[in-house]
């Protein structure tokens, strides 16, 4: 019997209204999945279809080996008889029970009296630094408090499939890194099966074992993080983990040019000969693969320069973050503090200025409108980018 938690050809939609989009999906016992992706690209969809809140117009969902839900032969397990733990954005806890009934709630549901009795409800609190809040009311608990109390009753039941549904995206900063820290701590020792439900790809990166990044109902990108982040499929993609910088290239007899009118050579690399004068591009990259420059003396040997002009820069303390402006496109550079801080605070916006980076940080897409490369000839298989 197969470990393995399995979604075939999933299909949900509201009237014309396609939501899940033929989805398939498989996650490994003990594996912690994270659907990424924007506001209304399906991913709490999904997730409800697999806790058994939603049913699906299509497709099959099987725990284990053992089908939950199936279409075809009209198999729609209950939620409450699926065995999952859920955690909530808006924690979800009963404002008349304590911190000890809601924890206990899913061993009384699954009739569990002897894990009640040997101690599960104040050793899932244990886990989640709760112990000591047992008697209190939700009521009288921070959001991070009851954001822990919501996980600790998600997994006392031991469930086969945890569901969390953007668990962090109500608490504030620092409360967040704890609980996150806290949910991949719990993860680690406890090693449950997960899907982890977000539009933070810093979250998505910290928690996930693989990533299935959403788009339209569909999968766009299904890795491990590394590569998600190193080997990102589509522009789509791109954009969504932070490579915020976008250049439109258009290729010439001798290089890419860009829209300031600066010819760039990106490379082998990158590039092969084969793409044809005239044909379009996109370069995606992240702000801190740019370097800033007061001329092109200073540009590392190896790296393309474009002249621009400053926009604007803010403050962060170890950095400033800088909007430059090339062409007809602003870009975001991440620049140290205590190299930039003189030269940016006596600069005015629209001081001329110099970026560089290196050709190898860059991913190039052959559909400057899109998301997935319109020329199959011109995308190479190894950098994400044109051939």
């Amino acid at each position: 019997m197969t470990n393995r938690f399995t979604v075939s050809g999933l299909t949900k939609t509201y009237g014309s209204n396609v939501v899940v989009d033929n989805l398939d999906l498989e996650i490994e016992h003990g594996e912690f999945l994270v659907l990424l992706g924007p506001s209304g690209c399906g991913k709490t969809t999904t997730l409800r279809c697999l806790a058994g809140l939603e049913t699906p117009q299509g497709g099959s969902i099987a725990f284990r080996g053992h089908p939950v839900f199936d279409a075809a032969s009209k198999t729609s397990v209950p939620a409450h008889k699926r065995n999952i733990g859920m955690v909530f954005q808006s924690y979800a806890l009963w404002p008349h029970m304590t911190v000890a009934e809601n924890i206990r709630y899913p061993l009384k549901v699954r009739k569990l009296k002897k894990a009640i009795a040997d101690g599960a409800v104040e050793a899932a609190a244990a886990m989640v630094d709760c112990g000591a809040l047992l008697d209190r009311y939700p009521s009288q608990l921070s959001g991070g408090q009851q954001q822990r109390v919501a996980v600790a009753r998600g997994l006392v039941a031991e469930p086969d499939l945890v569901l969390f549904d953007e668990p962090l995206s109500n608490l504030d900063a620092r409360l967040r890194d704890q609980v996150r820290s806290q949910i991949h701590q719990l993860h680690q020792q406890l090693g449950f099966t997960a899907v982890f439900v977000t539009h933070d790809q810093s979250e998505a990166f910290a928690l996930g074992d693989r990533l299935a990044i959403m788009k339209a109902g569909k999968i766009e990108q299904y890795d491990a993080p590394e590569y998600v982040f190193e080997n990102p499929v589509s522009e789509y993609v791109a954009a969504f983990i932070g490579m915020g910088n976008r250049l439109e290239l258009r290729r010439g007899h001798d290089g890419w040019i860009t829209s300031a009118s600066d010819v760039i050579d990106l490379g082998a690399s990158v590039v092969r000969d084969r793409a044809d004068e005239g044909d379009l591009a996109v370069a995606r990259f992240r702000p801190d693969d740019l370097l800033l420059h007061r001329s092109t003396e200073d540009v590392p040997a190896g790296h393309i320069a474009l002249h621009a002009e400053l926009v604007t820069y803010e403050y962060g303390g170890r950095y400033f973050d800088v909007t430059v402006k090339t062409g007809v496109e602003q870009l975001a550079v991440r620049a140290g503090a205590a190299e930039h801080s003189a030269t940016l605070r006596g600069s005015r916006p629209g001081d001329p200025v110099v970026v560089s980076f290196s050709p190898s940080c860059l991913r190039v897409y052959a559909d400057p409108d899109g998301d997935t490369a319109s020329r199959p000839d011109l995308v190479a298989s190894t950098s994400g980018g044109l051939s």
